[in-house]
């Protein structure tokens, strides 16, 4: 079968660690040539030492995704090492879960989240657009979220900034349709994706979880402390209940690896066994 990764021109950003960097990992080791971008010029450097020890081909530019300048920056980068762009993954996000009571504490993150989450894509999106336009062909893919399914308690700001990114990307497609293809990927709940690290008040992950909140944070608590050695750990049950960010990262793959033609447009992976309403 034909590898439609091999080849390939792939800018990242929020690749100087956690679910970024997997992508990235993974995207190099299929044969794709990657361009990371990210604020953590550290994380960038390790990024591409993991990359390139590991036999891949990797350069990274520090990118602040709120400025397009520098997102524009990024895919010439990629361009002048590479030739082409030929997928741009608008990953980089935050995620500052918390309640309206919360304000006088939250409106600071909020309002990065909304740079990030929102700015960041449409940068991502106009710094890709001409050259792939020009090309004839490119991939977008947007890192979405369940949260931007739906209007949940606790989520109010981070699920509005998920559901603009289905919204910027939807329209994209309409757009540039028989030139840019556009994937959103939409992940549950995932640990491993150090999102978590950013919820403002722990309590705010009820809205997602509902009437399962009680019986999944038991779980999710039972799993971090390593008390589960059950089916809930096990990806080949229906159980699962914990999602390993490799998962996603696959999905990701799997949507780049389509010729031309096919576009996986809308993907959302989770846990059979998650809590998660939405």
């Amino acid at each position: 079968m034909t590898d439609h990764v091999k080849g390939k021109t792939i800018v990242i950003t929020g690749a100087g660690g956690g679910f970024g960097r997997l992508i990235a990992l993974k995207a190099a080791a299929r044969g794709a040539d990657v361009v990371f971008g990210d604020i953590n010029e550290e994380g960038l450097a390790e990024t591409v030492r993991l990359v390139t020890e590991a036999g891949g081909t990797a350069s990274a530019k520090r990118t602040d995704v709120t400025d397009l300048a520098a997102m524009k920056a990024l895919v010439g980068h990629a361009i002048e090492t590479h030739g082409a762009v030929d997928v741009m993954i608008n990953n980089a996000g935050i995620m500052p879960l918390a309640f309206f009571s919360d304000h006088e504490a939250a409106t600071g993150a909020w309002s990065k989240c909304i740079d990030i989450n929102i700015k960041g894509v449409m940068h991502g999106i106009i710094a890709a657009y001409d050259p792939m336009i020009a090309r004839g062909r490119g991939h977008v893919i947007n890192i979405s979220s369940i949260y931007g399914n739906h209007p949940v308690l606790g989520a109010a700001v981070y699920g509005a900034t998920k559901s603009a990114v289905n919204f910027l990307s939807e329209s994209l497609r309409v757009e540039a349709a028989g030139k840019i293809k556009v994937t959103i990927i939409k992940p549950t709940g995932v640990p491993g994706t150090r999102l978590g690290a950013g919820v403002l008040n722990p309590e705010a992950i009820t809205g997602i979880l509902g009437q399962n909140a009680a019986s999944y944070l038991g779980t999710m608590m039972a799993i971090m402390e390593g008390q589960v050695q059950d089916e809930r750990i096990d990806p080949d049950s229906a159980a699962y209940a914990a999602l390993d960010p490799g998962y996603i990262a696959d999905a990701v793959i799997t949507a780049i690896d389509q010729p031309w033609g096919v576009s996986l447009g809308d993907i959302t992976v989770r846990a059979t066994g998650d809590g998660y309403i939405l």
